[in-house]
């Protein structure tokens, strides 16, 4: 008989063949009642009392008949049921996945990932990551891109040396890649508009609630733009289209846990960085902002505009990597305080904040070989160490930018986690490396 998933057994009439998980066992005085788990759903079983039923968790094949009963889940139920076990008797689990939430710790949920990912709730997360990634391909597939694959192994840090990882590379040192930014820029003089999903490392020794040793990159990049608003115009339409899938394809998920999916307004907030700190009180003199004022400023974001999203335009030049096109002003007035600060010049970057949390870096990057030069004799650096990657540069390249989202961060922005290792699959910090 061909196998009926939970979700469609309400339209199922007759015989029908279950497989799953024992989700749950109720023993009453006349009746036993047993419910599945498949990845589509619940399905309740009515036994006869006393039936022998496999311990929770274990797999198992149902045949039975399915009629009607308002009470059921889904209007649906199971009987005249013969159960036959797919597996030996499953272990006692580390929670009751049965139960609405699950109420463990973060280092037991962690340590028990493999079997605590089936608790419904948790497994919705990612199931609003999956459907992330569907309108972020989507989207760009739509709109001209092209989904690239980049080497994971790089000869260079591509933004500073100290934050990678080194390894043996047949008898030589090479370094697990921060970003595929070298080589999606390159490809952009190959197909003009590219991204790509994939890991990325950090050997930053950071261990809090919002950093990770190894995440899910999304990197756009994109030619011929005037400077980074075009950049950001494609990172609202990316945005608007990931939240779309996210209703369209995990619409349950978002149900079971309960939050709150976000509006992207048609034309996202911005405000300047020199103003961004005097908003919040800062130094005019400071280089970057603090998680304080990133939490302040999507405050002010969300009274002032409506928006859970705000992007902070024209970091300085200093706190950007080399690549990063300097400031020209497109959209405000140049003020002479937005002209240079301590550090230097304003960049045409932006980061994106999201909920008061920074979830996107992103601007134009440098495009002429001898802006490429002069940034790199800049640094002390000779840029016959670049070679590879500035080839590219000498056979024309367009002006272009893109950007970058951690997925593990939107996801736990959008469910609004305390800590991103509770919706990463299996994370990597300073202390874990199993499971």
């Amino acid at each position: 008989m061909q196998r009926t998933l939970c979700s469609d057994l309400s339209l199922a009439t007759g015989p029908v063949s279950l497989e799953g998980w024992v989700h749950r066992r109720r023993e009453l005085a006349r009746v036993t009642f047993l419910v599945v788990r498949d990845r589509s759903g619940l399905a309740q079983v009515v036994l006869p009392a006393g039936t022998p039923v496999p311990p929770e968790e274990t797999t198992i094949r149902v045949v039975g008949t399915a009629i009607a009963n308002p009470q059921a889940p889904g209007g649906v139920e199971v009987v005249d049921a013969t159960i036959e076990a797919l597996t030996e008797p499953a272990a006692t689990p580390p929670a009751e996945l049965w139960r609405p939430t699950l109420d463990v710790s973060l280092p037991t949920l962690l340590d028990h990932a493999p079997v605590l990912w089936r608790h419904p709730a948790q497994r919705a997360t990612w199931e609003l990551a999956a459907a992330s990634l569907r309108g972020f391909r989507a989207t760009l597939d739509g709109s001209g891109f092209t989904e690239i694959a980049t080497p994971t192994f790089v000869e260079s840090a591509t933004e500073s040396g100290s934050s990678v990882f080194e390894v043996d590379y047949f008898g030589r040192p090479a370094y697990l890649a921060q970003s595929p930014q070298f080589y999606k820029q390159q490809m952009v003089g190959v197909l003009e508009r590219v991204y790509e999903v994939g890991p990325v490392f950090r050997a930053e020794p950071h261990d809090t609630v919002r950093h990770l040793a190894e995440y899910r990159s999304l990197d756009v990049e994109l030619g011929f733009v005037r400077d980074h608003r075009d950049v950001l115009a494609v990172l609202r339409d990316v945005l608007a289209g990931m939240l779309s899938a996210v209703h369209e394809h995990a619409a349950p998920a978002v149900a079971r846990l309960g939050a709150t999916i976000p509006v992207v307004p048609e034309e996202i907030p911005v405000i300047h960085f020199a103003d961004a700190l005097a908003l919040v009180g800062a130094p005019a003199d400071e280089p970057d902002l603090a998680p304080e004022h990133e939490r302040a400023l999507g405050a002010w974001a969300l009274e002032t505009h409506g928006s859970d999203f705000l992007a902070v335009e024209g970091y300085p030049m200093a706190k950007r990597p080399f690549y990063t096109h300097p400031w020209t002003g497109r959209g405000l007035e140049a003020r002479s305080a937005r002209t240079s600060t301590a550090d230097g010049e304003w960049s045409n970057s932006f980061d994106l904040l999201f909920r008061g949390l920074e979830l996107v870096t992103g601007g134009q990057r440098l495009h002429r070989p001898s802006d490429y030069d002069a940034a790199i004799r800049a640094r002390g650096e000779d840029p016959a160490d670049y070679a590879a990657y500035l080839q590219a540069f000498r056979h024309g390249m367009p002006p272009h930018g893109g950007f970058a989202i951690g997925l593990e961060r939107w996801v736990a922005r959008l469910v609004e986690a305390a800590n991103i290792r509770e919706v990463t699959l299996f994370p990597r910090d300073l202390h874990r490396l199993t499971p």
